[in-house]
């Protein structure tokens, strides 16, 4: 048999697509298993959220992509994993306890709580139509600060344990292992250390889906550099996380970096800007909105003075060779896990019509694909589940895929189409006669015969090849 795919006409082409809405995005993920209301059985819990297999296959795909991107691509990075519960005098000096607030006001007319700086988008609980505006009709308390930490107690006895915090950012953990990094891993500034995790904050008003929650994932991090080369380093991260996206299909004209204002900075920042992409609307009568997917942040030498303040500990570079020391000024590239797949998942999501038949279909990066191949036999009898295990039991030892063997064909093409998967592999009558088997493309629909002997070879090429989202065509 040739090593090379032998092309099979493909019969129908896909008709022009349709745009995606918040609201067909979260019918898709709970009806496919990407995301599901947590605690449902129990009426749920407001803006708390559990991952499904789909879910948990595509958000640990774009924390191995961040990973490979952090790691694997450079060598002035290395990976930390911090403790979420860490000694609260970490909250005291980089100002979380004193001054991680939001503006709280409360309704004494519908009982809600509101941030006071979105009073503007905000909805009454009396109003049927929950349009915007609370202000016009609730009857609202004077603004007070709201400390977004969540705080426990270490000990078996609340009355006697010491209060603590769940970390609302991970940043921190990073700093505290600053000096550790300097003696261990043998780098010097330019240098960063990163790590995935969750964080927690208690949001006043969480919301749109898994885009704000109060328990959420993170994959930050900090780099360490001179000050006189800070400003260099900071342009440096805006260019490769904003490329980061688009490397991965996001479409450019959805993505942006906007700057921050002077007066939208942190106290210890001279610069951030966001990377902000345009999410839709619930539905399609609204406008999209621009919206943060990651914050980078030249925090300047704030978090490692403000510890070595409060630690009495050194945190400091001393230049062995010049005897220089400084403290390291840091930038800081801070992304959601959370938001990022649901930025890849708008982005991909599609409709079209093949045949005269509806479609849905996630165009997916391939190396985001929860699921990269689907093994289908044609019909359930004659040899081919057999052969299709044997093929499927192959390729599962060398990428995430999956076996389908119930119901029409057709259905079957659907339901991956819709989960993302990027290639269908079809075990037929002629699969038995010569040891080939159909391979059909996600997006393009082309099809071709490809030797079983070759088919994983075949899959790891197409999957590393470069991509172009169809989207943009």
């Amino acid at each position: 048999m040739s090593a090379s795919p032998r092309a099979v006409a493909t019969i129908t082409t896909p008709m022009p697509s349709e745009p995606a809405t918040m609201d067909k995005i979260v019918s898709l993920c709970k009806r496919r298993g990407f995301v599901f209301q947590s605690s449902e059985i129990y009426g749920g819990i407001s803006s708390s959220y559990d991952y499904g297999h789909y879910g948990v296959l595509l958000k640990n795909n774009v924390k191995a992509q961040w990973w490979r991107a952090m790691l694997q691509e450079r060598d002035d990075v290395v990976a930390l994993d911090s403790a979420i519960i860490q000694h609260p005098q970490t909250w005291v000096a980089s100002g979380h306890l004193a001054g991680f607030t939001d503006p709280l006001v409360d309704c004494r007319t519908c009982k809600l709580r509101f941030r006071a700086d979105h009073l503007d988008v905000s909805a009454c609980g009396r109003k049927p139509s929950k349009r915007p505006g609370a202000s016009d009709e609730c009857d609202l308390t004077e603004a007070r600060d709201f400390n977004l930490m969540f705080e426990t107690t270490i000990g078996p006895v609340k009355e006697e344990g010491a209060t603590v915090y769940l970390r609302p950012e991970t940043a921190q953990g990073i700093f505290l292992n600053f000096r550790n990094y300097l003696q261990f891993s043998r780098k010097r500034p330019p240098f960063g250390i990163a790590q995935i995790g969750k964080s927690f904050r208690n949001e006043i008003t969480p919301g749109n889906f898994i885009f704000r929650t109060r328990e959420f994932e993170q994959m930050e991090m900090e780099f360490f550099v001179a000050p006189g080369e800070a400003q260099r380093w900071f342009e440096h991260w805006l260019t490769e996380r904003e490329a980061w996206y688009t490397r991965l299909g996001i479409r450019p004209d959805h993505l942006r970096l906007r700057a921050h204002d002077p007066d939208e900075l942190s106290h210890y920042s001279s610069a951030t800007s966001d990377v902000e992409y345009l999410f839709p609307s619930a539905d399609s009568v609204g406008a999209g909105r621009w919206l943060e997917l990651e914050g980078i942040a030249n925090r300047g030498d704030f978090d490692l003075t403000q510890h070595a303040g409060h630690s009495g500990q050194k945190l400091e570079y001393v230049d062995t060779a010049s005897g220089d020391r400084y403290v390291p000024h840091v930038i800081e590239p801070a992304a959601g896990a959370d938001r990022a797949m649901l930025a890849f998942l708008v982005d991909a999501y599609d409709e079209d019509e093949i045949g005269g038949e509806a479609r849905t279909v996630l165009r997916l990066h391939p190396q985001l694909a929860p699921v990269k191949a689907a093994v289908l036999p044609l019909v359930r009898k004659d040899g081919q589940p057999e052969l299709a295990r044997r093929v499927y039991a192959e390729l599962r030892e060398r990428m995430q895929t999956e076996y389908d063997e119930g119901g029409a064909i057709g259905r079957r093409y659907r339901r991956q189409d819709e989960i993302g998967t990027p290639y269908a592999i079809t075990i037929d009558h002629q699969s038995l006669q010569d040891d080939t088997v159909t391979l059909r493309d996600r997006d393009s629909l082309e099809q071709a015969r490809v030797a079983i002997g070759e088919l994983g070879d075949e899959l790891q090429r197409r999957l590393r090849a470069p991509w172009r989202s169809p989207k943009l065509a």
